[in-house]
């Protein structure tokens, strides 16, 4: 089971924009994290649910887009996600999170796939203008955005070649991954 949610689990940026995803929801998603592990137990990523379009807009507009791809600057009006979970750490608590930012961004996914869902963890952002936006109090540092949405593209995984870790489309817009394999990561 475990598996197939993983399977199921790509780096989704394109998306049905027009299938909201409620603060309901979100709420949900960000729910499981409470359930995940925590360097020292402290407990220090909270999360601001962006679902208003206007609010949307003003974030994927501070968003920057799959660097492979030079010649796309992202999903087009219609393709672009209906949600965001934007993780926080709450430097009035620790000022590292250690691994606990990855833990529980990709509890998030996992639990969003489960919803018939999908997302990608965003890392290229613009700091200072996002943190404008979202109006964020000065403790609050934000670590990844999570765009979700309901999935509009193919992931198709493919077996690595020569070292070669850079995805790529193909004209029919299927988004190809190469993965190494299980052999290749035990040493």
């Amino acid at each position: 089971m475990l598996k197939e949610l993983l399977l199921k689990n790509r780096s989704f940026r394109r998306f049905y924009q027009d299938v909201r995803i409620s603060a309901c929801e979100l709420a949900d998603l960000v729910g499981l994290t409470c359930y995940c592990a925590s360097g020292r137990n402290a407990q220090a990523l909270k999360y601001k649910p962006v679902t208003d379009s206007v609010l949307c807009d003003r974030v994927f507009h501070n968003l920057a887009w799959a660097g492979y791809l030079k010649d796309w600057d992202g999903p087009e009006e219609g393709e672009r996600p209906s949600a965001y979970l934007i993780q926080l750490l709450d430097t009035s608590i620790v000022e590292n999170c250690l691994c606990d930012d990855g833990i529980q961004a990709q509890t998030i996914l996992l639990g969003a796939v489960e919803k018939g869902y999908g997302g990608c963890i965003i890392k290229a952002f613009k700091n200072e203008s996002l943190r404008e936006v979202l109006q964020l109090p000065e403790h609050l540092k934000i670590m990844y955005v999570i765009a979700l949405g309901k999935p509009k593209e193919n992931v198709v995984l493919e077996e690595m070649k020569d070292g070669d870790y850079k995805y790529w489309r193909e004209a029919d817009g299927s988004h190809h991954v190469p993965k190494r394999s299980a052999k290749d990561l035990i040493i």
